[in-house]
């Protein structure tokens, strides 16, 4: 087992990671002992429900099922958990446990921050995307019709739970959806100021075949330097006031592409590989990389055999991305590679964005 911690400056908050590969049966017993065997909820997904409940375990009076999809991470969805918490009497010292990908981790996270001004919250993500990025860091939020994530709050998590037998069961899609976030990491990690060199992007160019094909403790050192790097952002700036702005490398664009498919054509961690893939080209455009670099980044992500995603026209792209909550009134902000694994926040305004969109999709 690989056990981390975060460790938040300022409120003495310090909560556990744990990464392995234990027999999915043993995971009731460990929840219930962190959580000091106290009242909870379990908020799971629809298809981990399915694949998981027998084996979990879990008491189906205690159980709310949600369905899958970028779709459900709405606001009646999330008066649906705090319902189900109030019915079950869950009090301050009590548990909500989310067990599934970003979509639970983020809904769920977003009602225990709310009910009672805060309830413990426990993450189990079961997807790479999960495991890797949204599952640490305390981001919880909800969609509205215009743009993803614009109500929501900074929540860190009692523990977290990742164990990588629950990526055997993950379809591809999924799988390749959280290789987008892992990539992210490979181009952001010197920018991360870790105490560490991770060496990400070789890892990912030596062993892509292995990843490819889930080898369990290929799987495990991954999950383990993209939370490492998480770690050693989210513990400067945990509410994104400055370095954390970093992990949104590829999401501007990415987001706007999610919207304008209803969320429902494209994987969020494709959306993210096509934003990289945008800001490579306008950082090549302004003269922040070479060409040499902007290649092994192509190649790098062409490794993992993502397909291109269609277009759209500049007016319906600028009407999003004016929403995004990374938009000032009068500029956007991109962030942009500009040396090897570097990456820098650039603000642009409409015009110059506009333009940039003209030239580059």
């Amino acid at each position: 087992m690989i056990n981390l911690s975060v460790q938040i400056k300022g409120i003495e908050l310090n909560y556990p990671i744990y990464i392995n590969n234990i027999d999915i049966e043993k995971m009731k017993e460990a929840i219930l002992n962190e959580i000091n065997n106290k009242n909870y909820i379990v908020v799971i997904s629809k298809k981990v429900h399915k694949i998981y409940s027998k084996i979990l375990d879990f008491p189906k009076d205690k159980t709310l099922v949600i369905a899958d999809g970028e779709k459900e991470k709405n606001y009646k969805n999330y008066l649906k958990i705090l319902n189900f918490a109030l019915k079950k009497k869950l009090k301050r010292e009590d548990s909500i446990i989310a067990i599934g990908g970003g979509v639970i981790g983020d809904l769920a996270g977003f009602a225990a921050s709310t009910y009672m001004r805060g309830i413990n919250f426990i993450q189990v993500p079961t997807t790479l995307l999960a495991a890797t990025d949204s599952s640490v860091g305390g981001k919880t939020a909800i969609n509205t019709k215009y743009g993803k994530n614009l109500v929501g709050s900074f929540y860190q998590p009692k523990a977290v739970f990742i164990n990588v037998n629950f990526l055997k069961t993950l379809d591809e899609k999924q799988f390749k959806s959280g290789l987008g976030e892992v990539l992210k990491y490979g181009f952001i990690e010197k920018s991360c100021r870790p105490e560490f060199d991770a060496h990400l992007i070789n890892f990912l160019t030596e062993h892509y075949e292995k990843i490819l094909n889930k080898d369990t403790l290929t799987l495990k050192e991954l999950i383990k330097l993209c939370i490492e790097l998480k770690i050693a952002v989210v513990q400067k700036d945990e509410h994104e006031n400055g370095v954390r702005k970093i992990l949104n490398y590829g999401h501007t664009y990415g987001h706007v592409i999610e919207n304008l498919t209803n969320y429902r054509k494209y994987t969020h961690g494709h959306c993210v590989i096509e934003g990289i893939l945008f800001a490579q080209k306008l950082a090549l455009k302004l003269n922040l990389i070479d060409k040499e670099y902007n290649f092994l980044c192509e190649d790098l992500i062409k490794k993992f055999e993502y397909k291109p995603l269609i277009k759209f026209d500049t007016k319906r792209i600028m009407k999003v991305i004016t929403n995004d909550k990374k938009a000032t009134d009068e500029h956007i902000k991109f962030i942009l590679p500009t040396n090897y694994a570097t990456v820098g926040a650039f603000d642009f305004t409409t015009e110059e964005v506009k333009e940039f969109l003209t030239d580059l999709t």
